[in-house]
């Protein structure tokens, strides 16, 4: 189990990792014609406030764990990401961006399970 959870948390982090690089170097224009549509009703800052969010989830899946420091931060970034997609989930549905409601639904499912598996059973 040890093994899966490691690579749940490490394809998160590349997830977000990339998200949030991209949401934090482009502006908001060229996101919203990149496809990414649910941001034209946000302010630029919310944007960029996102994407710092999900860099430092991202650095904080892995980071912790690999140097053996505060590990507990792992299970936190895993929260952290869940209840950011709960958020994201929220706004596609009220968007009716159906299929991007089912992927956050799937990195939230993800990251429940990496906040479980390290908070409980599979801690390090």
């Amino acid at each position: 189990m040890n093994i899966v959870l490691w690579i749940i948390a490490a394809a998160l982090a590349l997830v977000f990792l990339a998200a949030g690089a991209m949401k934090l170097a482009q502006p908001k224009e060229k996101l919203t014609a990149s496809g990414m549509e649910a941001m034209e009703n946000l302010p630029a800052g919310a944007i960029k406030a996102i994407g710092a969010l999900e860099v430092l989830a991202a650095v904080g899946l892995v980071v912790p764990a690999v140097l053996d420091v505060a590990p507990v931060l792992v299970p936190l970034a895993a929260t952290g990401l869940a209840l950011l997609m709960v958020g994201a989930a929220i706004t596609h549905a009220r968007r009716k961006e159906n299929q991007a409601v089912v992927v956050n639904g799937v990195l939230l499912v993800l990251a429940a399970v990496v906040a479980w598996g390290r908070l409980g059973p599979h801690s390090f």
